[in-house]
């Protein structure tokens, strides 16, 4: 009898986990002997329904618009986990998106064929007179960088 009461108690289970997810398949029990307990397996959730605007960023404080000389700006936004998707004016003829994601010391990307990084710096060190005395800024290279006012 009590064996009955484990079994039909087991079986409500299943039945109940099976329609709170009408998208996963009900959990199969283990075969059983007449000794033996149901034994449920129940699948995990994976983190790919993972919102990229929640997920982990290194640098996701950077994220918005930063602005260099003459019109010249780098826009970051998240993406996937470690990913960030940068829309940037760089020069007077290139203007471009850029996949770019998390490294050691700032987010990398790949601009015509060259490895490039965003780091953060002051506008002293950008080489640029315009951002010079900025202290919140984004450098790629000398004489490119873009600041927060």
């Amino acid at each position: 009898m009590q064996k009955i009461v484990i079994l039909a108690s087991a079986a409500a289970l299943v039945v109940l986990t099976g329609c709170e997810k009408a998208e996963a398949p009900a959990p199969t029990p283990a075969k059983t002997t007449m000794t033996d307990v149901p034994v449920e397996t129940v699948p995990t959730e994976t983190p790919a329904d993972e919102d990229p605007a929640t997920a982990p960023h290194r640098f996701a404080s950077w994220a918005g618009k930063w602005t260099g000389v003459e019109g010249m700006y780098v826009t970051i936004a998240t993406a996937a986990p470690g990913k960030y998707k940068l829309d940037m004016q760089s020069d007077l003829d290139t203007k471009g998106t850029y996949e770019g994601s998390d490294s050691e010391h700032g987010i990398k990307f790949k601009r015509g064929g060259e490895e490039l990084s965003l780091r953060r710096g002051s506008g002293d060190e950008t080489g640029l007179k315009y951002l010079a005395g900025k202290t919140e800024c984004l450098i790629v290279k000398n004489g490119e960088g873009y600041c927060r006012d």
